[in-house]
């Protein structure tokens, strides 16, 4: 059974980093793209990144330069580096999982995904 599981969210002053997991279980990391999504309050679910073996890894522009999305295939986790944080990136923020073969331009299509973590908050406030 597939599962993803997040940790890592917390509080954080603006400025300040925090370190995202996805714990991955049932499934090859390498036959799937892993994406984070976040959803603030009152706002629709929102890509911020994603990887896969094909393309590597994938930005929007909003976390460019300021996020940095990696995997660890043997401990089956992907994590997401967030640094320079501002309290507009204060959400929910979700992993997810998909095994369609993604067009670039659909990656941050979040119906395309079909497995979803619980989510991890993450607030940004000083």
């Amino acid at each position: 059974q597939l599962q993803l599981v997040e940790s890592g969210g917390g509080l954080v002053q603006p400025g300040g980093s925090l370190r995202l997991s996805c714990a991955a279980s049932g499934f090859n990391l390498d036959d799937y793209t892993i994406g984070w999504f976040h959803q603030a309050p009152g706002k629709e679910r929102e890509g911020v990144s994603c990887i896969n073996s094909r393309d590597g890894t994938y930005y929007t522009d909003s976390v460019k330069g300021r996020f940095t999305i990696s995997r660890d295939n043997a401990k089956m986790t992907v994590y997401l580096q967030m640094n320079s944080l501002k309290p507009e990136d204060t959400a929910i923020y979700y992993c997810a999982a998909t095994r369609v073969r993604l067009f670039r331009l659909d990656y941050m299509t979040r119906d395309l995904y079909d497995h979803w973590g619980q989510g991890a908050q993450v607030t940004v406030s000083s």
